[in-house]
């Protein structure tokens, strides 16, 4: 039993001892004491005024004092206003520190069978172009999420949407029948979305020199669109496509497969992976099914043009296009078609859409619609919603070739953490055959660390460079933190978990590492009531900042003490489980040298 759990039913008790009223243990949540008062944890007193009727101060001496006298974890107390600061007794914390280190799992909240499954969709990208920048923090934020959401309790499956069809896709095969000759991923040597993203850039290039060639004939820039004979060409080839021409259809599947190759590839590198991938080929006919059979039902309209819409005045919106008046889908009918499927597939009880902010309002009506349409889900469908990734240099453009690719980006991070890491003293002993794969997991270790610190709600500037920096709040300093922990471990002679370390009295500087340990379980679960990863990468910043200052505070290898020094070692020992066990909820690895 954790110590805030010890605390809230003894709290608990305590009112009912004091006061007669039975109130909840679980209400009763103790917070770390604030650094400008005395104690290790505070309980407010102000819900207990009710049955006290005595002033906060009083109630929380009274409750104090009943603590002293009946709790053997609680050493003494303060009360200011209506804050009790409890001191717990320091030999209490190792009993605490020895319950942590039993538990591999220590902070996770088991899965069993009836547990509640969340689904989680991330990633959505479209098949004319590589992943990029964009896409990296969608897939790290998703995939953490998901991992956290499992750490409490949820069973979760991890889904993907690949946007496979419309127009886009089809100025990309337009392009590589014109200019491509024959090309193929194997030819050159390229990766699949890499060369079909090529195609995409080089139709965007033809394009607006065929604009520019009609706007200099006299036509206006709006007369040149309507005018355009390539455009024109993609919307031929994407009525062939709907109609299911054979030729079209065929070249289309050809390149999506070299496409999908690449995707896993970058996918696999990054760390990321899906459990349920669905295409938007198959689900946007789904899509008008459900539409069709909701304008039956009266919950949709048809305008006279024989486009369908969905009145939602009555919900503080507008009128939301469903069908076009030639019977073509928008994006909306396909998340509608998604969720039948997804719905048929799994019995989802919460389902996370991992989608920019721009994206606001677009969930915000497919939650309504849904809902409508009876998914049981619906209307209580969570859109986490994250911002976009800003550059020094300004936005990203995918018709223009400006984007920053996600495998080059990782490259990238590689050859900075090898640069940085060839620096006098680092990667110390550790074995020729073993730096490339350090290297991979500091790079990768750094994207992954500065992209999830940062408040998912809010935009963020990347800065390769300082991410990697082996200082600061970044992640090869959290890493270098684990390596050290293992050295240091390496170097013990004694079987450290063997000797036994209850009667040591931890310091000042242990029982504030173990209280931080203790919180770890707290704080997963506030990554999940959140959804933010940011919580989990933050603690963990903090838990390696603080071990370091024991480390430079406190002996350890030379205490001449066998007992205190087995004491250090296992906690020592303890931070580093809980580092890897908290990163890897980041997607993380931790080197064992670094």
């Amino acid at each position: 039993m954790s110590i805030d759990t010890i605390l809230s039913q003894a709290t608990a008790q305590a009112v009912k001892a004091l006061y007669g009223v039975d109130f909840p243990a679980d209400k009763i949540v103790p917070q770390t004491t604030r650094k400008e008062f005395e104690g290790n944890l505070t309980i407010v007193v102000f819900p207990f005024l009710k049955a006290s009727r005595k002033a906060p101060v009083v109630t929380a001496q009274e409750i104090g004092e009943w603590l002293v006298a009946n709790c053997d974890a609680v050493e003494k107390f303060n009360a200011v206003q209506g804050f009790l600061n409890i001191t717990i007794r320091p030999t209490f914390w190792t009993g605490v520190l020895n319950n942590i280190a039993a538990d591999p799992n220590f902070g996770f909240v088991p899965v069993t069978e009836n547990s509640p499954l969340v689904m989680i969709e991330y990633s959505s990208p479209n098949t004319n172009k590589p992943l990029h920048l964009g896409h990296v923090r969608n897939n790290l934020l998703g995939y953490s999420l998901s991992r956290i959401m499992e750490a409490c309790g949820n069973k979760v499956v991890k889904t993907n949407i690949v946007n496979d069809r419309g127009i886009h896709i089809c100025k990309s095969m337009l392009a590589w029948l014109k200019w491509g000759e024959g090309v193929t991923p194997e030819k050159v040597g390229k990766k699949g979305d890499h060369l079909i993203g090529d195609f995409y850039v080089a139709f965007d290039k033809h394009y607006k020199a065929e604009l520019k060639e009609l706007m200099a004939s006299g036509m206006t820039e709006e007369e040149a669109e309507k005018n355009s004979a390539l455009m024109a060409e993609a919307r031929a080839m994407l009525k062939k496509w709907e109609e299911g021409d054979k030729e079209v259809r065929d070249l289309w599947a050809t390149m999506n497969e070299w496409v999908y190759a690449g995707f896993d590839e970058t996918y696999k590198r990054m760390g990321v992976g899906f459990d349920k991938i669905y295409y938007e080929s198959n689900t946007y006919l789904e899509g008008k099914e459900k539409v069709e059979e909701g304008l039956e039902k009266g919950i949709f309209y048809r305008k006279e043009d024989n486009s369908v819409w969905a009145d939602l005045t009555g919900d503080g919106l507008d009128h939301k296009l469903l069908l076009r008046s030639d019977g073509t889908s928008v994006y909306m009918t396909q998340d509608i078609g998604t969720a039948k499927l997804r719905y048929q597939d799994y019995p989802i009880d919460q389902m996370i859409y991992v989608v920019g902010n721009e994206q606001n309002y677009h969930f915000q009506v497919l939650s309504l619609l849904l809902d409508k349409l009876g998914f049981k889900w619906g209307k209580d469908l969570i859109h986490f919603s994250y911002g976009m990734v800003e550059l020094p240099n300004g936005k990203m453009k995918s018709r223009e070739g400006t984007v920053v690719d996600a495998d080059e980006l990782m490259d990238e991070m590689i050859a900075t953490a090898r640069k940085m890491s060839s620096e006098p003293g680092r990667l110390q002993g550790v074995p020729e055959d073993e730096r490339e794969n350090v290297f991979r997991i500091i790079g990768l270790g750094a994207l992954k660390y500065f992209i999830l610190k940062v408040d998912p709600r809010k935009n963020m500037l990347f800065n390769p460079q300082e991410s990697i920096d082996f200082n600061g709040n970044t992640g090869p300093f959290i890493q270098y933190t684990y390596a050290r922990i293992q050295s240091l471990l390496r170097k013990a002679e004694e079987d450290f978990n063997a000797a036994n370390v209850s009667a040591v009295e931890p310091g000042e500087k242990e029982t504030s590492l173990i209280q931080r340990l203790n919180n770890f379980a707290g704080t997963v679960l506030d990554a999940g009531r959140n959804y933010s990863p940011a919580i989990i990468a933050n603690y963990t910043f903090d838990l390696a900042k603080e071990f370091n200052q024991f480390y430079h505070d406190c002996s350890i290898l030379k205490e001449e003490d066998a007992t205190v020094r087995a004491f250090r070692l296992k906690l020592s020992a303890t931070v580093g489980a809980t580092i890897k066990r908290a990163v890897s909820l980041l997607g993380m690895e931790v080197p064992e040298r670094m």
